[in-house]
């Protein structure tokens, strides 16, 4: 489990917008978004690169990142 620290995310667009990103490099990738937090957590085959990739082309920054 990987955890983002994402600033720019406020409604749920945003949850879906990172979600659909995220899961369209990893299919069966397991993505909970917590807006109050501004976290998103994955459980995914993927490195974390390139989930922080996926979450900075669906156009919000990640700040940090923890776990592995």
């Amino acid at each position: 489990m990987t955890e983002f620290e994402v600033q720019g995310m406020s409604c749920q667009h945003c949850v879906a917008a990172v979600t659909r990103s995220i899961q369209e490099i990893d299919p069966t990738a397991q993505v909970r978004v917590d807006l109050e937090r501004g976290r998103v957590s994955v459980e995914s085959s993927q490195s974390t690169d390139a989930l922080k990739d996926a979450i900075d082309e669906a156009g919000y920054t990640v700040v940090s990142v923890a776990g592995a």
